[in-house]
């Protein structure tokens, strides 16, 4: 092989051409999935796999800046999730081969069984601040208990936005993570649920410890709050507190107002007010 001169006239050393050949040798394709996997990394694009959850199997979908999808995984086509998941998101989803990181399922999975303290990234790029506040909020919500749409309104300073609460939590892209199941109407029924409808909504609420049933009963009856005699403070129904109340001393009410004209005091814990108690709203 013969050097080449550069702009200073001089001459670059030979390489012998079985060192080419070694260098050449030594060139390799990138693995498969490579690109989708760094894409991922960097939030560029999604990849997605199913893990059991209390309504049978999900698909969540994720990337490097957190989980952006759950979707029930039951006859779900993979081209119709990827379509749909980049219509909402502009990024590409693909089903990741080793399906999701050990880590993140672990998390998810004490997230379905209650545990609030667990931390789970969001990716929630392109939603709305609203919407945010709305999925934040019902967060705080224990499992085994639930809060009626009115509840995240007036804790988020918008009292009045009930049926926009609705409708950021029938758009939640992230249920079970985001407890939207804890949220029911404001006359205290069960009301819908993206992840399957309010057949699902009610099995999930049944699986944590709340009764739909007598949830739904009471609200028939017009009941919306618990009060005990002796502490004199009302809860919602499903407040830990409402719980621990002993039949005899439990007082129903109708509405906060209701129970501040006798004499009660609003729950510090499950913190029921008078812009989402018995007003007849839902949403």
């Amino acid at each position: 092989m013969t050097g080449s001169t550069g702009s200073t006239g001089s001459t670059a050393p030979a390489v012998p051409d079985d060192i080419e050949a070694a260098l050449a040798a030594l060139a390799t394709s990138a693995p498969g999935g490579l690109a989708v996997a760094t894409l991922a990394a960097l939030g560029l694009a999604d990849l997605y796999a199913t893990m059991p959850s209390p309504l049978g199997d999900v698909l969540v979908t994720w990337n490097g800046r957190g989980v952006s999808a759950v979707s029930l995984a039951e006859n779900e086509e993979p081209a119709a999730l990827e379509a749909r998941h980049f219509a909402a998101t502009g990024r590409r989803a693909t089903r990741a081969t080793g399906g999701l990181p050990a880590v993140l399922a672990r998390a998810i999975a004490r997230r379905m069984s209650g545990d609030r303290r667990v931390r789970i990234a969001l990716d929630l790029r392109g939603r709305g601040d609203f919407e945010r506040q709305v999925w934040l909020k019902a967060l705080e919500i224990p499992s085994g208990e639930v809060r009626p749409y009115g509840w995240i309104a007036a804790e988020i300073g918008r009292p009045r936005a009930v049926r926009a609460v609705g409708s950021a939590l029938g758009h939640n892209p992230v249920p079970l993570i985001v407890p939207c199941h804890r949220v029911v109407r404001g006359d205290g029924t069960i009301g819908q649920y993206s992840l399957g409808g309010p057949a699902n909504k009610r099995a999930i609420l049944a699986a944590e410890g709340v009764d739909p049933d007598a949830l739904e009963a009471m609200a028939r009856a017009g009941v919306r709050l618990i009060g005990s005699d002796s502490t004199r403070i009302v809860c919602h129904p499903t407040c830990r507190n409402a719980r621990r109340i002993r039949a005899d001393h439990r007082v129903p009410f109708r509405s906060i107002t209701a129970a501040s004209d006798a004499g009660y005091r609003p729950c510090r814990v499950c913190r029921p007010a008078s812009s989402l108690v018995g007003t007849g709203a839902a949403a």
